[in-house]
């Protein structure tokens, strides 16, 4: 299946609601399980990756195949490490390529009993759960936060506790906050100085809990506000003062592009004003990896040059998002570089010989590949999508939202 995207001027104007989020439900998830808490969570998202983690976490089988969620895979690798049974886990071929032996090496420190059923260091895996014993861990900071967040959240259960030592670079920083501030209002009590994060053994507390809207889902907003001529969008269910960190990205917005936005209520107002034209953007997004490629794809289609570091991640992603940026804004005419590992460039030339007529977009299964380029239809008529459904894994009702600010999308199979 393929979209192909229109929108007949560059005015975004009405009112959307975004879906919950992503990163905060998966989380809640488990710490809902740990707390054998009675309450359903509210305003649950209902992203795939979410779906799958609910699904699971509520099946009575002890094989689990969470086809692309990776968040699933390393959340529920430590969960049911400490579950007593014999349990496999699973997922698609390109799940199967993503690492998780840091993972495994360091639940193994703990007494976890894993072994891999196929590549070394890769899913799938063979669990069998019992109870685990804690203490002191070192773990290298530059790997992905999930690693580290499937860790924390399992450490008040384990025996003694656990001390958590990051070395090297801490990357995606603020989402190891995020968990460690989940696991706050479920009664855990814990120490994060420096590189060193310490939680005893203690029990959870069940608490009600209902789960805002997604930053990183709101970034496509922003990019199509600051694309536009004219903006007034309201966002329903985003909090400017909020949990995650990608809400980092409304200061970003607003000093570089113009786009100012308001709390009204239980929603976030977007507006446009004038700011002076930068001769060249450098972000750094370590701690915001997901939205990188929001701006990568916003400044190509403004032929504002960049210089984007704290990329590390992107690699490990559903594709390698460093090489798929490249591939597509290369159909643009831009040619990126990755000037060191992690970062990613553009001088501001289109090389016409590089730039297609009509642009199809290949989206490699990645969901923000699909919701980053999608708004490049407001400058690139007859925009195509490749599997736009990709989509679902984050932000199920996208199209419907985009056609409620005026895009066309015409189906073909």
């Amino acid at each position: 299946m393929k979209y192909t995207l229109n929108k007949q001027d560059k005015i975004i104007k009405g009112e959307i609601t975004l879906p919950a989020s992503k990163s905060i439900s998966n989380r809640v998830l488990i710490l809902n399980a740990l707390s054998y808490s009675p309450y359903s969570i509210r305003n649950l998202s209902d992203s795939d990756d979410t779906i799958v983690l609910d699904k699971m976490l509520h099946s009575n089988t002890n094989r689990f195949d969470i086809g692309h969620a990776g968040t699933a895979m390393r959340f529920l690798t430590a969960f049911i490490s400490k579950i007593v049974g014999e349990w496999e886990i699973t997922g698609s071929e390109r799940m199967q390529q993503r690492p998780i032996g840091i993972l495994v090496d360091a639940l193994r420190k703990l007494g976890a009993n894993v072994e891999y059923m196929g590549n070394e260091g890769y899913p799938p895996l063979k669990i069998y759960g019992s109870a685990l014993k804690g203490g002191v861990l070192e773990l290298d900071g530059s790997v992905s936060s999930q690693y580290i967040s499937a860790l924390l959240m399992i450490a008040p259960t384990i025996q003694n506790g656990l001390t958590l030592k990051l070395k090297n670079k801490i990357i995606s920083g603020a989402y190891i906050d995020l968990t460690l501030k989940l696991m706050k209002k479920f009664g855990i009590r814990y120490l994060w100085k420096g590189n060193e994060i310490r939680i005893d053994e203690q029990p959870y507390r069940p608490v009600e809990f209902s789960v805002e809207a997604d930053w990183s889902g709101a970034s496509y907003w922003y990019e199509l506000a600051a694309l536009a001529d004219e903006a007034e969008l309201k966002i329903n269910g985003l909090q400017l003062k909020s949990l995650q960190g990608d809400c980092a990205q409304a200061e970003w917005f607003e000093k570089y592009f113009g786009i100012v936005s308001r709390q009204v209520g239980d929603a976030v107002l977007l507006t446009k004003k004038e700011v002076p034209r930068l001769d060249k953007l450098q972000l750094n997004f370590i701690e915001n990896p997901d939205i990188a490629q929001t701006f990568a794809v916003l400044c190509v289609l403004k032929g504002l040059p960049f210089h984007f570091t704290g990329l590390e991640t992107l690699k490990i992603k559903e594709t390698d998002r460093i090489a798929a940026l490249q591939n597509e804004l290369g159909k643009f005419g831009a040619e990126l570089t990755e000037p060191e590992h992690g970062e990613l460039a553009w001088d501001g030339t289109i090389k016409e010989e590089l730039k297609q007529e009509v642009i199809t977009i290949k989206t490699y299964k990645d969901h923000r590949m699909a919701l980053a380029f999608a708004p490049a239809a407001m400058y690139h008529p007859n925009l195509i999508i490749e599997e736009p459904m990709v989509v679902t894994k984050s932000y199920p009702k996208y199209w419907e939202d985009l056609e409620k600010a005026g895009f066309t999308c015409v189906v073909e199979e």
